[in-house]
């Protein structure tokens, strides 16, 4: 039946003598005829009311010519300025008139334009990609090219502070929506020749340009290869946010661990490329990809390379407590009190029973409706505007939290446990999601079998990190395989002349980061 339809398919489109694939206009060429380049933009874009198709005349000679650009990508003050005025006013054309005459390009090109950068393009769709990127495209009659003239002005947001990472010491500068600031942000940082940004278009519908960020000599070539490959096979209607790449990327989509980092931050950015990362930037979100990524980078702060050793590893030993906290807490609770009693002082354990009389749930279900009721209130807090969300949250947990006591659904120790819970998960928000699945987890095995049901759920999720890659590199590196040299940045968080190396997980092509020695030595000892 399928191939007898397939056949009925063929003999209509042989009656109607059309092409089975009709040409695209990204496969068509410009014409030298400029009413009937007109036709065919026309034809292709439509009718817009946001699209400009400026009809002139060029200097005294007054060939025809027009102007096709977006009214808000474009700037149309540098339109009028460094265009329109330079073509009508200011352009005495060469004395030959003939319609594939090089003189007259090379003349618009290289004597008339102000312009900063101008390219020179014959397909359509090499036109619509810069114009529906803010550039202005210029169109002569009788040649059957058309000059590209960057002349982008549409607003964006201006740089800020990063509400997501934000720190008491180091730069307050954060990334924004527009790509080329955001380059920008990373070439401040990083005045090295090596520096790499190479852009591709991704997305059938979308055109999104998506940037690769690294330093040659430093990243590994095989890690830029395999992302170029990866960002190669996408094909998707749409990108609008790195999320976006990332799930199309990502080596391990099934997993609740992220293998990709990402950041608001240039200084963390470039922190991460030198030390032999590739940056992801796309175009209209503010979080920038990192790769390869792994496990201990998100109890990492680029505040703690700015502040002194010995409080940057306290403050690295607190995210780890708070990291166990959060994900540990609610399922060791449950398994003391419902299996391990004889584990607890016996006047806790008269305090803990006191405080579960006369509640109608077992333990199990109170921890999981609190801790729902936590979520809740999170997200919420999270998606009403800043001033109400700020009061729902405090307010909403301190009535919701005290009302379930006053009433008897949960025990007192169960809202000091969910507060406990709520609390130490903020101290780590690169680990935030993973947490609360892992939590969630731990909490059933724990009401299936105490401390043995949290051991087996921990040993899986250990099986789980370790087998994980990042674009080849272990998950768990430098821990899982373990590699000594690279400890200095992981349970502590050496001086910053003591790390003279970059991490050899990453396979760096340039491992030698600082000179040798690098330590401060007293005068006196300096003379010896």
């Amino acid at each position: 039946m399928k191939i007898l339809r397939n056949f009925y398919y063929r003999y209509l489109r042989l009656q109607n003598k059309k092409p089975l694939h009709p040409q695209r206009y990204e496969d068509r060429k410009l014409l030298r005829n400029l009413q009937e380049n007109i036709t065919m933009i026309t034809e292709i874009l439509g009718n817009s009311d946001d699209l400009v198709m400026r009809k002139f005349k060029l200097g005294i000679d007054q060939v025809e010519a027009f102007l096709l650009y977006i009214d808000g990508l474009a700037d149309k003050t540098f339109i009028a300025e460094n265009i329109m005025k330079s073509l009508m006013v200011f352009c005495p054309m060469p004395e030959s008139r003939l319609p594939d005459s090089k003189t007259m390009r090379r003349g618009v090109k290289e004597s008339i334009l102000t312009a900063g950068d101008v390219k020179e393009t014959g397909d359509f769709n090499t036109v619509f990609q810069g114009v529906l990127s803010g550039d202005t495209a210029l169109f002569i009659e009788g040649m059957d090219t058309a000059l590209i003239i960057s002349s982008g002005g549409f607003e964006a947001r201006g740089v800020e502070e990063p509400d997501t990472e934000a720190v008491v010491r180091g730069p307050r500068e954060g990334f924004v929506e527009s790509l080329r600031t955001n380059t920008a942000l990373i070439r401040r940082k990083i005045k090295n020749p090596n520096l790499r940004f190479e852009t591709i278009a991704i997305g059938k519908q979308t055109k999104t340009d998506v940037t690769l960020a690294y330093i040659k000599g430093i990243c590994h070539e095989t890690i830029v290869a395999e992302l170029k490959d990866r960002l190669a096979r996408i094909d998707t209607d749409a990108i609008l946010e790195s999320g976006y790449i990332e799930a199309f990327v990502e080596d391990a989509p099934f997993s609740p661990f992220a293998t990709i980092g990402n950041t608001e931050k240039p200084d963390n950015a470039a922190a991460k490329m030198l030390e032999g990362r590739i940056a992801i930037l796309v175009d209209g979100t503010p979080v920038v990809l990192t790769v390869p990524h792994l496990f201990i980078e998100g109890f990492q702060s680029s505040e703690d390379y700015y502040s002194r050793s010995y409080y940057a590893t306290l403050i690295r030993w607190i995210r780890f407590l708070a990291f166990f906290l959060t994900v540990y807490a609610p399922a060791l609770y449950i398994a003391l009190t419902t299996f391990h009693q004889e584990m607890l002082p016996t006047t806790m354990v008269i305090t803990m029973v006191a405080a579960q009389e006369g509640t109608p749930f077992p333990i199990f279900v109170e921890t999981m409706v609190m801790g729902i009721t936590f979520e809740i209130i999170r997200e919420a807090g999270v998606r009403m505007p800043r001033p109400i969300g700020q009061a729902v949250s405090i307010v909403g947990a301190l009535i919701v939290g005290q009302a379930a006591v006053s009433a008897g659904i949960v025990g007192a120790p169960m809202v000091i446990l969910t507060a406990l819970t709520a609390i130490t998960s903020f101290i780590v928000p690169a680990r935030i999601d993973v947490a609360t699945l892992l939590r969630l987890i731990l909490t059933i095995f724990a009401a299936l079998a105490g401390f043995y049901g949290i051991m087996l759920g921990t040993l899986v999720i250990f099986i789980h990190l370790v087998s994980l890659r990042s674009f080849g590199i272990p998950y768990l590196s430098p821990i899982a395989p373990l590699t000594l040299n690279d400890l200095k940045d992981v349970i502590i968080r050496a001086p910053l002349w003591a790390m003279p190396t970059r991490p050899e997980a990453l396979e760096n092509a340039n491992r030698r980061r600082l000179g040798y020695p690098l330590k401060p030595l007293p005068p006196q000892d300096e003379e010896k």
